[in-house]
């Protein structure tokens, strides 16, 4: 017989990742079977992916819809936010280090 109770996770973070990285652009590529999410810091003339985020289809969705849902509850609490203008004649690539 199955327990269908709410099971508590805990989730453990290190010192590193508790303090997080700047992100001012991402880049997603997806296949059939994942969506990778490079967070870029970028300062023009060059850039540096600071974290990337490989997760599945159905993982993405809810993502999405968890972003969707803290924009509208910020934007209630503090006001429409203005989106940042797209980056014109920029070209972005990768270079790896080597």
């Amino acid at each position: 017989m199955q327990n269908n109770q709410p099971q508590n996770v805990n989730i453990k973070i290190s010192d590193e990742i508790l303090k997080g990285q700047y992100a001012n652009m991402m880049m997603i590529t997806h296949t059939k079977e994942e969506f990778v999410l490079d967070f870029m810091n970028v300062l023009p003339p060059q850039g540096m992916v600071v974290s990337r985020v490989i997760t599945s289809p159905g993982h993405i969705k809810r993502i999405v819809a968890a972003l969707s849902e803290n924009l509208k509850k910020y934007e209630d609490q503090f006001g429409q936010i203005v989106e940042a203008p797209t980056p014109s004649n920029a070209e972005i690539g990768f270079k790896t280090q080597g």
